[in-house]
């Protein structure tokens, strides 16, 4: 990313000079004409502006050929462009790729590209670490250290959308938040970045093949609902029974069950939409038959389908997965009340790039 030298002066958003230089995609591309008209430029290049740092992706503004040099010039002298860099690549013997990504300050992040048939799905993150605290997830004993701005959340997906075509020869299909981090507590920079990637400004990928997955914010998940973007929502719920849910998940003791369904229930009658909830059986915790009912009755409220997840080990833990019997158990009996599941071998494993699995062993101080 371009050097953040003392000589670089910042554009606010009130047409002033500031002490410090200003990333130019957190303009919006009014701002950016603001900035044009100041410097007598014609209006157009606003929209040629705005067309290179999100459809093309440049990292420098050299790369905007089409503006005249002096510009460009002065472009450099007021902003600044925050890269992402793929610090790192791993792949598995599946063809799953995680990346290590480098933001502007030297945190990392991760991010997961997984083929699968005629689909290819960019798992992407929302936070460094993560807000919540569930006890079988590797992410969340890194802790957050901040939010991912809307330009990082855009960028991971533009760059897999890129990898995706390189190593599979074909374009990305779907977009799932459920890397690194909770996503609806970064709210507005993930809903803002998801306008962006299905923007006709941006990627304009469909909003239908974007899921955000979450831990079950009962409040934000009305807000997501009210803000009507056209998206799937995924719900990481382990458990229908408060004490069982508690334990393993105890950010969840602040948003109780009965809290939860009523916010789906809201979500469902604001976009039609059936919510999935994702589910790991692990043994001797959520495996009796009385856990299995409760699941059932559960769903039986929430207009819903169930994704069973393979349990991924995470060092230091003494979780285990249930048998295969118990699995079958729990998808028997909800497809005996018109409940459909199914299960979801993870992939990826043997590069720690499962669900559960992204602990993010780059990572670094902020420089």
């Amino acid at each position: 990313y371009q050097n953040n030298s003392p000589k670089l002066r910042k554009f606010d958003h009130n047409d002033k000079l500031a002490s410090s230089p200003v990333d130019i995609r957190s303009l919006n591309v009014q701002e950016i004409s603001s900035y044009i008209d100041r410097l007598e430029q014609p209006t157009y290049r606003a929209e040629q502006i705005y067309q290179w740092i999100w459809q093309k992706g440049v990292r420098s503004f050299d790369q905007m050929t089409n503006l005249p040099i002096s510009l460009r010039n002065d472009l450099s002298s007021y902003f600044i462009l925050n890269n992402i860099v793929l610090a790192s690549t791993s792949t598995s013997r599946d063809k799953t790729v995680k990346y290590g990504i480098r933001l502007h300050d030297g945190l990392v992040v991760e991010a997961v590209l997984i083929p699968q048939g005629k689909r290819v799905t960019a798992c992407v993150s929302s936070q460094v670490g993560c807000s919540l605290d569930c006890t079988f997830c590797a992410t969340a004993k890194l802790k957050r250290i901040r939010n991912l701005s809307v330009q990082e959340i855009y960028d991971q997906v533009f760059h897999l959308r890129q990898e995706s075509f390189e190593k599979y020869n074909t374009p990305l299909t779907n977009i799932v938040f459920m890397g690194m981090g909770e996503p609806l507590m970064n709210f507005k920079n993930v809903v803002d970045g998801i306008q962006m990637i299905t923007s006709s400004q941006g990627l304009g990928m469909s909003a239908e093949r974007i899921t955000v997955s979450t831990s079950g914010i009962s409040k934000l998940i009305r807000k997501l609902a009210e803000a009507k973007l056209g998206v799937r929502l995924a719900v990481s719920l382990h458990s229908a029974r408060t004490e069982v849910r508690e334990t393993i998940m105890p950010f969840s003791k602040k948003f109780k069950l009965v809290e939860l369904q009523n916010a789906l229930i809201y979500w469902y009658q604001k976009t039609k939409s059936k919510i999935t909830f994702e589910y790991i059986i692990f043994r001797g915790i959520n495996d009796t038959k009385e856990d299995i009912n409760c699941l059932v009755e559960y769903c039986k409220r929430v207009p819903s389908k169930v994704n069973f997840i393979e349990y991924n080990p995470v060092e230091g833990d003494n979780f285990k997965p249930a048998t295969p019997e118990v699995l079958q158990l729990y998808m028997k009996e909800l497809k005996l009340n018109n409940v459909h599941s199914t299960f979801r071998k993870s992939r990826g494993k043997d590069i720690d790039a499962a669900c559960g699995q992204l602990a993010n062993k780059l990572i670094s101080t902020p420089t």
